[in-house]
């Protein structure tokens, strides 16, 4: 009996197929990402949905046959078709879920999902209660079982391999479902083909059913369950992408906030705990392999100048400028860290002994002398590095720390811009730096300090119009402790700044006494840079002076030419304003620093400080001579007086003298005193009016400080 089928039925159990195939790719997807617990109820929701759906989709192909008689279905039979269904769903997910699929785990799994769709199959048709039974032909009957096996291997080998976006195209997913749905239809309508029906068959018992409803009222069913199922994975999908993504972002935010328990939040180089734990490792690594390495511990010379005169950011982009640098000169390096402020080390296992750490010392210093540009100045960067070395100078992380700091301590007293390895000799000094920086931190509530006074010296005349305040600390224990010693700590902790108002202020009291008693005198007091860049230093100068009622004209301010020169725009304002107080403005040490003569005509300076250090040689040294001389000549024709300072014999003042030099000051005229020391033999041959007034000064002095006589003769 020929058999016709109806096309839109046949449409619907393809479609049903397809769509079977595409939510087997999600649910096997699903289990294979489910925790343990969710696992087995997405295997068993997803086997009942996908069986449900596969056996739908051969009844509804069953149903589409159009026979001259009407169908009846053995129930029990149709339940256990819908039973095999399940199961061999169930199966087909596992294994498409599982981590790896093998050849052998895949040739098992179709022959397994083949074998029950066939079951499904033919048991389903056994379920019409038929007579004569049908027939089957046993080519096609191998056939449909052999495609349902192969058909079952492709569908696990695609949903393996299109499961949890393992593929980059979505496409690939539906292009794998569309292929799987009609592999599964042809596996059943070939197995339909094989069925033969005798003429004049008759349906006995069972269970009538209209096909055309039955068949749409299944696919309905079917097609819901599914929908259901397809619903709740992609919700699934999505709680899951949200729960990943903030596990991402979690992730994310732990790694930023380990690399900040690690690394210099403006260099990025290692921080201090990151380093330590560095140099543990290195250590223990070093023990164990009888290895060695190098510890360079090194801060940048006068950074604490540049930051205070050019700004935070200026300095900050100083020191990432030198972390760059730091990387590039040492790419062998096992650590970079920075330690805080300009201070950096270096770990290095590249090195065996001294000499190559000297070698390394060497390329970094001469590395980061390179000029540099900040706002409108071309700085330069000067470096000092102190190297400890394991295992001859510690064997502990903390020690190789101390020794390499009391080494850089070591540089920097050699005067900097240079290298130093740790000797044993250095403990002592370490401690002895420590110690004298607790007590310079209470030295000023305790009145500890003390000016003594230098005299200046007209070279004409003889006369003493001026006196410049130097700043002397006796130490209650160690006596007078010198400037040189002293002064860069204060500088270093800031300490300078509080110390130096403190002077400000004595100095113009002292100023304003001898002003009463009649001594014209003018005070100089030497300004740090520090204390040159604080934004008050106008205000604390104005309440200096009227807090002793001072003349302005009797305060001078001496001001080194690097200072001046860093952030001119920012000095040249603070000078004008200076000059407008009445406040009188020399710079110290002249000719030592930037040399650049332009700045000069812009300034409001009144004086210049030839130092001491072109004084000394000036006899012996034809060119030191020379840079006096210009010296002078330029700062007469910029009407500003000259000072020389550290003048020691009377050849040295004989040649000031001819060469028209305005005042010296030195150990020729009398070493520092404090003012009552001073006192009387100010009132022998200071002024006694105003002490820019030199001819009044003449008029009312007759006896010089020192014999005129002395510049014609030969003694030194």
């Amino acid at each position: 009996m020929h058999a016709p089928y109806n096309s839109w039925l046949v449409a619907l159990s393809i479609a049903v197929a397809v769509f079977v195939s595409y939510t087997a790719f999600r649910l096997a997807a699903r289990v294979a990402e489910a925790s343990r617990p969710m696992r087995r109820y997405w295997l068993i929701g997803g086997a009942s949905a996908m069986g449900i759906g596969i056996w739908s989709m051969h009844f509804i192909g069953m149903l589409s046959m159009s026979m001259p008689m009407v169908l009846r279905y053995d129930i029990p039979m149709t339940v256990a078709s819908l039973l095999i269904a399940i199961v061999t769903s169930w199966m087909a997910i596992r294994i498409a879920a599982a981590d790896r699929l093998g050849s052998r785990a895949l040739a098992l799994g179709g022959l397994v999902m083949g074998g029950g769709i066939a079951a499904m199959h033919y048991l389903g048709m056994a379920a019409i209660d038929i007579t004569p039974a049908i027939r089957y032909r046993p080519a096609l009957v191998a056939a449909s079982i052999v495609v349902g096996i192969g058909a079952s291997s492709g569908a696990l080998w695609l949903t393996f391999h299109l499961r949890g976006g393992r593929t980059a195209h979505p496409l690939a997913r539906l292009g794998g479902a569309l292929l799987m749905g009609l592999a599964i239809s042809g596996t059943h309508y070939i197995g339909m083909a094989a069925a033969t029906f005798a003429p004049h068959s008759r349906c006995y018992g069972g269970i009538a059913l209209d096909n055309a409803w039955l068949a749409v009222t299944i696919a309905l069913v079917s097609v819901s369950l599914l929908v259901f199922a397809l619903m709740t994975d992609m919700h699934s999908s999505e709680l899951a992408a949200r729960a990943q993504a903030h596990a991402a972002r979690l992730q994310q935010i732990n790694a930023q906030l380990r690399y900040q328990a690690t690394h210099d939040g403006l260099t990025g180089l290692l921080n201090r705990d990151a380093f330590l734990a560095r140099l543990a490792a290195a250590l223990h690594e070093a023990r164990a392999g009888a290895g060695r390495f190098a510890v360079l511990a090194l801060d940048l010379d006068r950074f604490k100048l540049i930051n205070d005169s050019l700004g935070h950011g200026a300095g900050d982009r100083l020191l990432c400028e030198v972390a760059r640098r730091l990387r590039a000169m040492s790419p062998d390096a096992d650590a970079i860290a920075r330690m805080g402020g300009d201070e950096f080390l270096v770990l290095t296992r590249s090195v065996e002994n001294a000499e190559e750490a000297g070698t390394l010392a060497t390329k970094i210093i001469q590395g980061l002398s390179k000029p540099l540009r900040l706002e409108s100045l071309e700085v330069l960067v000067a470096s000092s590095i102190g190297i400890s070395r394991y295992p001859n100078d510690g064997g502990t992380p903390e020690t190789l720390l101390a020794h390499a700091d009391e080494a850089l301590y070591g540089a920097k007293r050699r005067g900097g811009r240079t290298f130093q390895c740790f000797v044993p000799e250095m403990n002592g000094f370490a401690q002895e730096r420590l110690q004298l920086e607790s007590d310079l931190n209470h030295a000023l509530t305790r009145g500890q300090f003390e000016l003594h006074y230098q005299p200046r010296v007209e070279v004409v005349s003889a006369r003493v119009s001026s006196v410049e305040a130097l700043l002397r600390w006796r130490h209650p224990a160690r006596g007078y402790i010198s400037p040189r010693t002293f002064i860069p700590i204060a500088e270093e902790t800031g300490l300078i700044v509080p110390i130096g108002e403190w002077v400000l202020n004595e100095a113009c009291r002292q100023a304003r006494r001898w002003h009463s008693s009649g001594l014209a005198l003018r005070v100089a007091v030497n300004l740090s840079a520090l204390q040159f860049r604080q934004p008050g230093l106008l205000r604390t100068i104005a309440a200096a002076l009227a807090a002793e009622r001072l003349p302005p004209q009797l305060l001078e301010l001496e001001i080194t030419e690097s200072v001046v020169m860093t952030d001119a725009e920012t000095s040249v304002g603070i000078l004008e304003q200076l000059s407008h107080m009445g406040v009188v403005v020399s710079v110290d040490d002249f000719g030592t620093g930037y040399s650049n003569m332009s700045y000069l005509q812009r300034f409001p300076i009144d004086r210049l400080k030839i130092d001491a250090s072109f004084i000394g040689v000036m006899n012996d040294d034809p060119q030191s001579t020379l840079i006096v001389q210009a010296i002078i000549s330029l700062a007469h024709n910029l009407r500003m007086k000259v000072i020389a300072e550290g003048v020691e014999t009377t050849a040295q003042l004989r040649r000031l003298a001819s060469l028209g030099c305005d005042q010296y000051q030195g150990f020729l005229f009398g070493q520092p005193m404090p003012a009552d020391a001073l006192e009387p033999q100010l009132r022998a041959h200071a002024s006694l009016g105003d002490p820019s007034d030199t001819a009044a000064t003449r008029a009312r002095l007759s006896r010089p400080a020192w014999d005129p006589s002395l510049l014609a003769s030969n003694d030194d």
